[in-house]
C-alpha cells in the first residue's frame, strides 16, 4: 500500500494522493505520482485522468517532518531530480488530467495542480508558495505557467493564499464549486474526452504541451503536422461514418 490511490472505470482514472493529515509531499509520494502517471503512457483502456487528494486537502506541499538528511553525498541532487520530474509526469502524460483540487493546494501541491491540463477547485480550496514563513522559497516557474507575475510573485514574498473563488474570478480555473460537486463535475468532464478518438485526443495534448515554448507559426506548423497524422486514421473515418451513419463512433484509437 502506497500513498496514491488509482480506480478506473469507463476509460477514466481516478488518481487520489492519500498521505494523511495532508497529503504532504514526501519524497516516496512523489516517485509513486511520477510512476503511477509514466504507467498510464502504455495503459490503452485509460483516456482520461483525475487527480484529487483524500481528506479536506489536495496537498499541503513539502514534508517539513520527514526531509531527508541533505548532509548526505549525493541526497540533495536526488531529491531536486524527484522534486523536479514529478511535475513532468503529469505534463507529459499522454492522457488529459484534471485536477479536481479539494482543499489546500500549496507549495509542491500547487506545482503538482500547474502541471495539469483542466484544473476544476472547491470552494474550501486556497493555492499559495508559503515557503517563505519557514524561510525557504516556492517553486515560480510551475505556478508561472498558471498564475499572473503579479500574485506568483505576491504568493512568493508574503506567502499570500489565493482562495479558489478568486482564481475563478480571475479566468484562471474552470469552476469553483461546492465540495459535493467537485468531483462528479471532474468526472463527467473526463467521461466527455473519454468518449473522443482516443488517438485525437492524445496528439491533441501532444500538440498543446509543444506549442508552449514555440513562436506562433512554429506552433501551427507542428498542429498542423498532427491533424494531418489524424485525417488519415482509422478514428477519423470512423467519425465520419457514424455522423453519416446516424450511430454513437466506435473510437479504437488508431
Amino acid at each position: 500500500m502506497g500513498n496514491v490511490r488509482t480506480e478506473i472505470e469507463n476509460h477514466v482514472a481516478l488518481v487520489t494522493l492519500d498521505n494523511p493529515p495532508v497529503n504532504a509531499a514526501a519524497l516516496a509520494m512523489l516517485e509513486e505520482i511520477t510512476d503511477t502517471f509514466d504507467s498510464f503512457n502504455d495503459r490503452d483502456e485509460i483516456r482520461a485522468v483525475v487527480l484529487t487528494g483524500a481528506g479536506r486537502c489536495f496537498s499541503a506541499g513539502a514534508d517539513l517532518k520527514n526531509r531527508p538528511d541533505l548532509s548526505v553525498a549525493g541526497t540533495r541532487w536526488r531529491r531536486n531530480r524527484v522534486v523536479r520530474e514529478v511535475g513532468y509526469s503529469i505534463a507529459d502524460c499522454a492522457k488529459p488530467v484534471i485536477a479536481a483540487v479539494n482543499g489546500p493546494a500549496l507549495g509542491a501541491g500547487l506545482g503538482l495542480v500547474a502541471s495539469c491540463d483542466i484544473i476544476v477547485a472547491s470552494e474550501d480550496a486556497v493555492f499559495g508558495l508559503p515557503e517563505i514563513d519557514v524561510g525557504l522559497m516556492g517553486g515560480g516557474t510551475h505556478a508561472g505557467r498558471l498564475l499572473p507575475h503579479s500574485l506568483v510573485r505576491r504568493m512568493m514574498l508574503t506567502g499570500y493564499r489565493a482562495p479558489a473563488a478568486e482564481l475563478y474570478r480571475r479566468g484562471i480555473i474552470e469552476a469553483c464549486l461546492p465540495a459535493g460537486d467537485l468531483l462528479p463535475y471532474c468526472l463527467d468532464m473526463a467521461a466527455v474526452i473519454a468518449s473522443k478518438s482516443p488517438l485525437a485526443t492524445r496528439l491533441a495534448k501532444d500538440s498543446m504541451r509543444t506549442i508552449e515554448n514555440m513562436t506562433l507559426r512554429d506552433g501551427y506548423i507542428y498542429e498542423q503536422g498532427n491533424t494531418a497524422r489524424l485525417s488519415t486514421s482509422h478514428d477519423a473515418q470512423e467519425a465520419v461514418a457514424a455522423f453519416v451513419e446516424k450511430r454513437p463512433p466506435v473510437f479504437l484509437g488508431r
